[in-house]
């Protein structure tokens, strides 16, 4: 080949690169971009510890499902992300979605003001209140009579803050599972967590030693969790919210994970 077309086809294929090298670095700046100028799709990054059936957990091809994902999902749908999930550990939602880790967090977690100093919450989405789980035949009948024994929660719960109010020193677990089965094997003599926890047990293990025990303990609302300062992520899921309740989709919901109509609160 002679030395000036060589040149010459050298130069070209140094062009070709720059040109394609160019065109690489737009596209990898687009995908970073979720807004709808880009088009595609926006995504929702939610945080929760998924590991507390029926509102959040694992199916067998390992999906998250429950009363919160379909929530979260159906706000998503309406506002028009695309909601990511990302599991954690229940006590460190808190802090992650303070620092921003995540756009927010959903995870029958209680509205508290303790909680309310670090995130911002939306309206309130859902009515609970702490229980009592033990074994059938047992003497414990009341929150009174759990004074003296060991108790099992869920670390970072109102659960937990309910058994301490009571002055008792609780053995803390990761999960709602984890506590159940320590109870079940006789390390603790019950369990304290949100009504439906239990009942949807029983109903999931219908030949499971276990019964539920009547407690005085207050009312509790769960709210979706934002960073202090994204009010306008916060607002948006209000006004889904809102919607949602007129138009039926939240009693759909709740119907399909509690066996009956969603109550006015």
């Amino acid at each position: 080949m002679k030395k000036g077309l060589h040149k010459v086809l050298v130069a070209l294929v140094v062009m070709s690169l720059l040109a394609l090298t160019g065109c690489g670095g737009s596209q990898a700046q687009q995908s970073g971009n979720n807004s709808s100028a880009s088009g595609e799709e926006k995504v929702l990054k939610v945080g929760s510890a998924i590991e507390y059936a029926p509102f959040e957990f694992m199916d067998e091809k390992n999906n998250p499902v429950g009363f919160d994902i379909d929530l979260m999902n159906a706000i998503g749908e309406d506002l028009g992300y695309k909601v990511v999930f990302e599991s954690a550990v229940f006590d460190t939602l808190v802090g992650a979605v303070a620092l921003g880790n995540y756009d927010c967090v959903i995870s029958a977690m209680t509205i508290t003001k303790e909680r309310a100093q670090s995130v911002l919450f939306s309206d309130p989405y859902f009515e609970s209140a702490q229980i009592i789980a033990v074994k059938k035949g047992t003497d414990i009948k009341s929150e009174q009579d759990l004074v003296g024994k060991n108790v099992a929660v869920q670390q970072g719960t109102t659960g937990q803050f309910a058994v301490q109010d009571l002055g008792i020193d609780p053995r803390k677990f990761e999960t709602i599972a984890d506590a159940i089965n320590d109870m079940m094997i006789g390390g603790s003599e019950a369990v304290v967590a949100d009504t439906p926890i239990f009942y949807y047990y029983i109903a999931q293990n219908p030949n499971v030693n276990l019964e539920v025990v009547p407690s005085n303990f207050e009312k509790e609302y769960f709210g979706i969790a934002f960073k202090k300062d994204n009010t306008e992520l916060a607002e948006k899921v209000n006004a889904s919210l809102k919607k949602l309740k007129e138009n039926g989709k939240y009693n759909e919901i709740y119907k399909k994970w509690f066996n009956e109509d969603a109550p006015e609160f």
